[in-house]
């Protein structure tokens, strides 16, 4: 136990390390910034869940000591917290019971479950450090105004013919409705950065031989029936005034994007054994690359079909990595 915590406590050190080399303010930087989540999913993965936890107890006393209590708090919410949650969820399992009685195999926790988690981790991390960040929801909304209408100039600038015929309100106009998505769009990139982590640090794990669970079948990820409920609750609450609003906005661009997510993996799962598969998921990947948001789209929409319906290829096909 001794010799787990000492893991966890280098762990938590290297992650707040990490954070904190994003003063340098150089792409390098920003690259090391963006992997700190990793050493506590690593620790939470390969050792336990309390390693983990203590990964993330130490990290956040490092930085709130070295730097300010709310960079700490930051860093407890936005990164330490839902890279144990995470871990600790990837690694839920149970005996499978059989006729009345338990097997020797155990029964995982579903990755469809584990990413809807991650869906509502990103989310609710991101609306509460937006509020430290922030404080009141004015100010939040003001500072994304700015930020919008500085974005919308400076492509103005650098292609005059967009901004033919716009007229001041017009550009206000523009950056209150980019205001309004900011929450989504955030939620998606935080999402898809989760989603990575998770995989990433898994797949460390898997390698130095400590994944105590299998590796999964990505391709065969469906999210849970009931956890479409959460765009109904996200609409519902988009509507709501303050940081509420914030956090429905973000929840419905958090599972659409975990629903775009589930459009690929039932690709390539429908895909499986036949002709021209590898040329066509390449072809899908550019075209993702290339459009972006679009196909994000439709990929959710996908996603949200094969959802509801539940339809895949049948189980007697093997499941291929």
């Amino acid at each position: 136990m001794v010799r787990h915590t000492g893991i966890g406590v280098i762990a938590g050190l290297a992650s707040a390390l990490l954070i904190g080399v994003v003063v340098q303010a150089t792409p390098l930087a920003l690259a090391l910034y963006l992997l700190a989540p990793l050493p506590i999913l690593i620790v939470a993965m390969g050792w336990s869940h309390r390693t983990g936890l203590v990964a993330a107890a130490s990290g956040t006393l490092a930085l709130a000591l070295a730097a300010s209590p709310l960079r700490g708090l930051a860093f407890l919410v936005s990164t330490a917290l839902p890279a144990w949650w995470l871990g600790y969820l990837a690694l839920l399992g149970r005996p499978k019971v059989s006729g009345g009685t338990t097997s020797g195999e155990m029964e995982w926790y579903p990755t469809g479950r584990l990413l809807a988690w991650v869906a509502v981790t990103a989310s609710i991390a991101l609306v509460v450090v937006v509020m430290l960040s922030s404080g009141d929801h004015a100010a939040y909304q003001d500072r994304v105004r700015r930020l919008a209408r500085a974005m919308l100039q400076f492509q103005i600038q650098e292609a005059p013919s967009r901004g033919a015929g716009l007229e001041e309100d017009d550009l206000a106009r523009i950056a209150e409705r980019v205001a309004g998505l900011a929450p989504a769009i955030m939620a998606t990139t935080f999402t898809l950065l989760l989603t990575f982590y998770l995989w990433a640090g898994a797949r460390v794990v898997q390698i130095s031989g400590r994944l105590a669970r299998p590796w999964p079948d990505l391709a065969a990820t469906a999210l849970p029936r009931r956890a479409l409920w959460g765009l109904v609750i996200g609409a519902a609450l988009s509507v709501a005034p303050g940081y509420a609003g914030a956090f429905g906005v973000a929840l419905l661009g958090a599972l659409s994007t975990v629903l775009a997510l589930q459009g690929l993996a039932a690709l390539h799962d429908r895909s499986r054994g036949k002709p021209g598969r590898v040329p066509m998921l390449i072809g899908l990947y550019v075209l993702v690359f290339l459009t972006q948001g679009l196909a994000l789209a439709a990929l959710a929409l996908f996603g949200l079909v094969d959802a509801l319906t539940g339809r895949r290829r049948p189980a007697q096909v093997p499941p291929v990595a």
